[in-house]
C-alpha cells in the first residue's frame, strides 16, 4: 500500500533548442551574411508550496513531468523562444531528496516557498556567433544542450500545532471531526485513517490553530508495523501532542491504561524529541459510562499510568468537554508563543 505523505518523481527539463545555420538572401543584397538565430532554452522545474494543496496523493498517478523544450532557432537573426518553466504544487511543509543518494535538497515549508529541481538545458547557437573577421561565412552552429533529469523523494511533514496520538479507534478522527470542519474517515473498524487529515480550530474571531490526525499507532511501531511510523516523524513540528486513550475499548485483552502505555513506548523508541514534547492525557468515550462512574473509572487510569501531566475527560462523538479542552489548547498556544517572542 502506498502512502499519501510520501511519493517518488522523476522530472526532466527541457532541452535547450538548437542554433541554425542560414544566410540572407535578398534583392540587391549579393554579400549576405550568416543570419542563423540561437535557440530558446529549456523550460526548468518548480516545487511550489501551495496553500490550497494538503496531500501528494496526485503524484501517484502521475510521476513522470517534464518542462518544454526551447524552441529552434530561426533564419533573419530570430531567436528560439524559451521553453515553458513547469511549476509543481506541493503542500506546505514538503520535504525533497534525491532519491539515488537521499541528499536533502530543499525544503518547503510556506505557502510560495519554491524550489529549483531542474534546470532547463542551455540553448543553441546559431551560425552568426561564428563569425569572425577570418570567417565570414561560418556554416557551423550549435545543439541546446539536454535538460536535467531527476529522480526525487517527496515526503510531507504535517505542519500543524497540535497533534493526535493513539491506537488505532481511539477516536482521533471523530475528534478532529467534532471540532473543525475536516472530515476524515470514522468506521468502527482500525486504520480507517490512511494519510494526514489536518483540521483548522477557530475558538474566535482572531483565534485558531491546526490540529491534526495520522493514522493509529501500534506496538511494534518503532520497528515498522502498522501505518503511524509513517507518521510519527511528522508530529515533530508540532506545538503538543493529544494522546487520545478509549476508556471502554471494545473486545480489547488489555486495559486502557496498558493500551496507553504502548503508544507511550513506542515515542520513547522513536525519537527523544517527540518523547519529551508537551503531551496531555484525553480520555475519550466518556459517554460509553454511566454518569456516576466517569470519575471513579477515569482516576483508576490516572492512577495506572501515573500521570502528572494536563488530564481531559471528553467524548468526541457527543463533543462533550471538546469546547473546554479545545481552549485549553489555544491558551496554552499563545503563552508558547509568547515565550519564544520574550526570548527573541
Amino acid at each position: 500500500m502506498r502512502f499519501v505523505d510520501e511519493a517518488e518523481i522523476r522530472v526532466e527539463a527541457g532541452a535547450g533548442g538548437n542554433g541554425i545555420a542560414t544566410f540572407r538572401r535578398e534583392k540587391y543584397i549579393p554579400m549576405g551574411g550568416p543570419d542563423g538565430g540561437d535557440g530558446g532554452d529549456g523550460g526548468s522545474i518548480y516545487l511550489i508550496a501551495t496553500e490550497n494543496v494538503n496531500t501528494l496523493a496526485d503524484f501517484r498517478f502521475n510521476s513522470l513531468h517534464k518542462a518544454q523544450r526551447g524552441q529552434n532557432g530561426m533564419g533573419r537573426n530570430c531567436t528560439g523562444k524559451k521553453g515553458k518553466d513547469l511549476y509543481l504544487p506541493v503542500p506546505p511543509g514538503t520535504l525533497v531528496y534525491t532519491s539515488d543518494t537521499d541528499e536533502k535538497i530543499g525544503d518547503l515549508i510556506t505557502t510560495g516557498d519554491t524550489l529549483l529541481v531542474a534546470k532547463g538545458g542551455f540553448h543553441g547557437l546559431g551560425n552568426t556567433r561564428f563569425k569572425s573577421s577570418i570567417n565570414r561565412t561560418p556554416q557551423q552552429f550549435s545543439k541546446g544542450k539536454p535538460g536535467e533529469f531527476r529522480s526525487l523523494k517527496l515526503e510531507l511533514m504535517v505542519i500543524a500545532d497540535v497533534g493526535l496520538l493513539g491506537l488505532p479507534n481511539a477516536g482521533k478522527s471523530s475528534l478532529i471531526r467534532s471540532v473543525s470542519s475536516a472530515k476524515p474517515k470514522v468506521a468502527d473498524y482500525p486504520f480507517t485513517t490512511l494519510h494526514p487529515n489536518l483540521g483548522v480550530v477557530r475558538v474566535d474571531d482572531l483565534r485558531s490553530f491546526v490540529i491534526a490526525d495520522i493514522p493509529g499507532v501500534i506496538e511494534g511501531a518503532a520497528e515498522g508495523l502498522g501505518l503511524g511510523l509513517q507518521f510519527l516523524k511528522h508530529l515533530s513540528r508540532t506545538g503538543v501532542l493529544l494522546h487520545l486513550v478509549d476508556v471502554m475499548p471494545y473486545e480489547s485483552q488489555e486495559t486502557p491504561a496498558e493500551a496507553a502505555i504502548k503508544i507511550i513506548n513506542e515515542i520513547k523508541k522513536w525519537s527523544d524529541e517527540l518523547a519529551n514534547k508537551p503531551r496531555w492525557l484525553i480520555l475519550n468515550k466518556i459517554d460509553r459510562l454511566l454518569e456516576e462512574e466517569v470519575e471513579d473509572h477515569c482516576n483508576t487510569i490516572i492512577k495506572e499510568l501515573s500521570w502528572t501531566g494536563p488530564v481531559f475527560k471528553i467524548s468526541a462523538l457527543k463533543k462533550q468537554g471538546t469546547q473546554e479542552l479545545m481552549y485549553a489548547i489555544m491558551d496554552f498556544l499563545d503563552q508558547q508563543r509568547d515565550n519564544c517572542n520574550e526570548q527573541e
